[in-house]
């Protein structure tokens, strides 16, 4: 069993401060586009991007564009673009699949110049987890790539690849799920912790009530301590998530597997949380795709649904749901031609009313025709989609301030982090915790449920804990430590 997947080796440099413009710009479809920097106008602009799904994009503090990127299912191939739509220096030949939530960009923590492009390659059928690194510092500040095709975990992976901030505010959660040929039943989920030093080992969770399919999404609850799952299959569950440890819990399934009764592709919570919009494919010629709206605190969430809209296929087939800065949610189909089907890349004189423009749900958090769907009514300026929106975090979420894992700042009396030395970590068998500057009082482990799983009370400047005789499994453990001079909480990780 490997210890570390990697450890990333650099300067750590402060971090800066990010705000909700890292999501100003939207690149996706046939060289589409969408500036949200004015939000209250946003407007459409084009780029180098031919893709019909994946896609990725990133600015910077103050909303300019710093690089996106994007899957070819041609080629299998990423694409990553500078600000200039130029192909990136050294973006030659990284690994891709080619379907709609592969990608995902991760700032390096504690690195303000580093960014990790995450994203799945397709190798028959056992796919890889990879990433690139970019340095934003090279190329006259066009960025380069640095490192690609680097291999996390050799499993095939599911088209829900997904980021959340971890509840300190600096490292990172990335999250992926399992798919499987043939299709198991593990419904499992891969939870792996990014920090400014390493890329750990996943926590792995199996819920065993629900197929590994391929076609499978996660949107995410306003609030980011919940999420829902989609498939294909007709599954939607909503799970509970724990930003300090990584944890994820069954809240509720609202509708369980039914094949052939739905066909659930993309889904976003409204800005409140209260209502949930998914949309139905239609999987047969003469088929219709469905918005649907659900309103989440009802008593029978199933019997709320809202019909907002319905296409035919062929013609139109749907795809994605992404909430946006300004506030409403946009909803992208794909052109399907009669008598000619699917068709990618869409040729020159493959234009219609469906590839030119996004349909908008203005007033998300309203219920039934207050929610003010205009279908096919933002113009993307004669650039054209497909299935595809972008796959991009929340940038701007803060930590979670006064909780046991705001590790960067939770003392009363200016404690800080390192000040609390934990070596080796991670550990496989022994461990040892040293105050610099004082006595450890007391030590308490949590593991992934909240349950104290050891505890030691102490009054010198360091403990030396034997995990093999309080029994602790592989994973990731909260230890919290209370000293003279305050307490603070830091993660442990044992290791096989």
């Amino acid at each position: 069993m490997r210890k570390i997947i990697f450890i990333l080796i650099g300067v750590l440099i402060s971090t800066t401060s990010i705000s909700q413009d890292r999501n100003s710009i939207w690149i996706f479809g046939d060289s589409a586009g969408i500036d949200f920097r004015n939000v209250n106008n946003p407007t459409p602009i084009f780029s180098g991007m031919d893709g019909r799904g994946s896609s990725v994009s990133i600015s910077d503090s103050i909303g300019n564009l710093q690089f996106y990127a994007y899957s070819n299912m041609s080629y299998a191939l990423t694409t990553i673009y500078d600000a200039t739509h130029d192909t990136m220096l050294n973006s030659q030949l990284i690994q891709g699949d080619g379907t709609y939530n592969e990608l995902v960009i991760i700032p390096k923590p504690n690195s303000p110049n580093l960014y990790f492009l995450f994203n799945k390659g397709a190798v028959g059928f056992i796919d890889t987890l990879y990433y690139s690194l970019i340095d934003m510092n090279l190329n006259g500040g066009l960025g380069q790539v640095v490192e690609k095709n680097r291999s996390i975990d050799a499993y095939r992976v599911a088209d829900c690849v997904t980021a959340v901030k971890h509840g300190n505010g600096r490292d990172w959660w990335l999250i992926t799920k399992l798919a499987s040929n043939p299709m198991t039943t593990f419904n499992r989920f891969y939870v792996y912790l990014i920090t400014p030093d390493s890329i750990y080992s996943p926590i792995i969770q199996d819920f065993n009530n629900a197929k590994d399919v391929d076609l499978q999404k996660i949107a995410w609850h306003p609030s980011y301590d919940k999420f829902m799952l989609v498939n294909l299959r007709g599954l939607m569950a909503e799970y509970n998530f724990d930003r300090c440890n990584g944890s994820i819990t069954l809240d509720r399934i609202i509708f369980n597997e039914q094949v052939g009764a739905r066909a659930f592709w993309d889904a976003s919570y409204s800005p409140n949380g209260n209502l949930f919009y998914v949309d139905i494919t239609a999987i047969n010629s003469g088929d219709q795709n469905y918005l649907l709206q659900y309103d989440l605190t009802a008593g029978n969430i199933p019997a709320s649904c809202d019909t907002l809209d319905s296409t035919l296929y062929p013609q139109a087939s749907a795809g994605a749901l992404r909430l946006a800065p300004d506030g409403k949610i946009y909803y992208s189909q794909c052109y399907i031609p009669i008598g000619i089907g699917i068709n990618y890349p869409y040729a020159d004189s493959m234009r219609s009313y469906i590839n030119e423009n996004l349909g908008v749900i203005n007033n998300p958090d309203v219920m039934g025709n207050g929610c003010n769907f205009t279908p096919f009514s933002f113009y993307l300026g004669g650039k054209r989609t497909y299935w595809g929106l972008p796959n991009n975090p929340d940038y701007s979420l803060g930590p979670l301030t006064g909780s046991s894992c705001d590790t960067l700042d939770v003392s009363t009396n200016d404690l800080t982090d390192n000040e609390i030395l934990i070596f080796p970590n991670p550990v496989v068998n022994r461990c040892r915790v040293k105050y610099i500057f004082g006595n450890i009082k007391s030590l308490a482990v949590y593991n992934l449920l909240g349950e104290k799983v050891y505890e030691k009370i102490n009054q010198a400047n360091n403990v030396e804990i034997d995990l093999n005789l309080i029994l602790l499994d592989r994973g990731l453990y909260n230890m919290q430590i209370q000293t003279n001079n305050g307490m603070i909480s830091k993660n442990l990780i044992r290791l096989d």
